[in-house]
Order: structure tokens, then sequence, then C-alpha cells
């Protein structure tokens, strides 16, 4: 009787050692991404909850925990073209900034300001303001936005120098608004590594381009329009084009909205050592447009807050 006992225990133990793994491998971690949500017309839609969320991996559902406004501070770098090609558009561009700098200046839901630099495109790359929250130096940065006679510009350099620039300051959560015309981009950096670069940074790209499209086929405008095409989508921004820019300081209002009313959105993970190849996020609701990029593994901590 005491064999058979023996027996049983051992049985039920060797059974407890082994599910015990399989416990482990069917937890799940929190993850957070960044998501902006917009009506037909562009505007930022504030009204969501955990139910209205679908967040997938690899195209498996994942259980929505919680939604909250995204308040951590950002870290947005302007990028301007300052190239000849843009001489008609360069007024516009300073009168239109001002307000677009304002309305990021203002403190997050959590208190917190957002940091801004302000990047020219022609001949090489050029910081103009540093990345700051000081209204005076962003004003005379603006101030010094000019054509830069016989110039083509940088857009993919400069891409993948803000980038690097964010991964040194250890941005939690970074941001590219890049002002463009399709005019001849001259960049050295291959189109690879800058799709590279915005999605191992997770930040979010956004483009207004200025003006008609061209026709270029050359290869350094197939690597700029690959770049714009692509890496918006994939990092969660937007690409617009305005064919006059006179309407660019209506459309970076409606961009400064978005970015400032973003959610947080916090999902379950299965806790495994492969990550997944593709994160995406909608809603429920019909007509609304989506966008999120996942929140960086360094801040993923903070979003224990209730």
């Amino acid at each position: 009787m005491k064999y058979r006992q023996t027996l049983a225990v051992s049985a039920v133990l060797a059974l407890l050692v082994w599910a015990q793994p399989m416990r482990l491998l069917s937890q799940t971690l929190p993850r957070a991404m960044y998501v902006s949500v917009v009506d037909q017309a562009g505007n930022p839609v504030t009204d969501l909850a955990a139910a209205d969320f679908v967040v997938r991996e690899d195209n498996l559902s994942r259980e929505v925990l919680r939604v909250a406004p995204a308040d951590d501070p950002m870290q947005i770098a302007i990028l301007v073209d300052n190239s000849t090609a843009a001489r008609e558009h360069v007024i516009n561009l300073r009168n239109a900034l001002p307000e677009f700098v304002d309305a990021l200046l203002k403190p997050t839901a959590g208190g917190m300001r957002n940091q801004i630099s302000i990047i020219g495109l022609a001949e090489r790359p050029t910081v103009l303001a540093d990345s700051t929250f000081d209204r005076d130096q962003l004003s005379k940065a603006i101030s010094r936005i000019w054509e830069q006679s016989m110039s083509g510009y940088y857009l993919l350099d400069a891409t993948r120098e803000v980038i690097q620039g964010f991964k040194k300051r250890d941005a939690a959560r970074p941001v590219i608004v890049a002002l463009t015309t399709d005019g001849p981009e001259l960049s050295f950096t291959g189109y690879h590594a800058v799709l590279d670069a915005i999605a191992q940074s997770n930040t979010a790209f956004h483009v207004i381009s200025l003006g008609r499209p061209s026709n270029s086929t050359d290869d350094f405008s197939i690597a700029r329009n690959t770049v714009i095409d692509q890496g918006t989508v994939q990092s969660g921004g937007s690409h617009d084009r305005l064919l006059t820019s006179l309407a660019l300081g209506t459309r970076l209002q409606q961009l400064a909205n978005v970015l400032t009313h973003e959610y947080r959105v916090t999902y379950a993970h299965p806790d495994s050592l492969i990550p997944p190849e593709k994160i995406t996020v909608s809603t429920r609701r019909p007509n609304l447009i989506a966008r999120g990029r996942p929140v960086k593994q360094s801040a993923q901590g903070a979003q224990a807050r209730p």
C-alpha cells in the first residue's frame, strides 16, 4: 500500500514539475503602443475606451488591458526643406511654424513639456535649434529659415542623423515632422538604412510634401519617395501633400492637435522569446483611422500606472 502511495505522490509531483514550465510559457506581459485616432477629416478622436481598440501581433488578436491619454513628453525634430526647390514656400514655412511650435510646447496632460529641435535640409543637415523647450531659441531658429541658393536637400541623411541623436538622448517618444518639396535629393544614406533606423527607434515619421509631385525617376528620388511612403505607414505617422503651402498653417495645427491627443494603449503580450514581426492597431468604430507604434522597451515599465 505504501509503495502505491509513493508512486501516486511521485506522479503528482512529476505532473506539477512538468506543468510549471507550461504555466510560465502561458504568462503574458503588458506591452504598450502610442496610438493616434483620426476621423475622415483628419481630426483626433479622443473619447475611445479599451473596448474600442483591436491590437494584433502577426495577425493574432491581443487583449487590450487599458487605454489612457499619452502624457509622456515627446522629443520632436522638425526638418525643414530650405533648398532652392523650396523658394516659393519659405515665407509660408516661416509664417506657419510659430503657431505649430506654440501648440507643441504646451504641457502634456501629465504636466511634462515636449522638446523641439529644428533642422534645415539644404546643402547638408544643419541644426538651427537643438532640442529645447525654450520658445525664444525656437523663434530665432525659425527666423533663420531662408532659401539656400543653388542647393539640393538631404532628407534621408537628416532623418538618420536625427534618429542617431534620439538614440544618444535615449528619447522615449521620438517624433519627426518633415516639411519637404520634391526637389533634388542628394543624400548618401540608402533608403533601407533609413527605414531600419525609423523602425528600430520607434520614431513616428510625419511628412508634409509641398507643391505638385515631380515625375523624377532617378535613384535618389525613388529612394526618398520609398522612405516617405513606407516610413510614414510603418511608424504610425502620416504623409500629406499640399499643392499650395498657403494651407500649411492649417495642416500643421491639425497635426499638432493629433500629436498632443494620442493614446497609450496597453495590451497583453505572450511571454515569448520571439518578438512579433508586425504589430497593428485598429478601432471597432467605423470610419476612423488608427495609427500606432510600440512604446520603447526601456519605457514599458511606466505602463504599470493605473
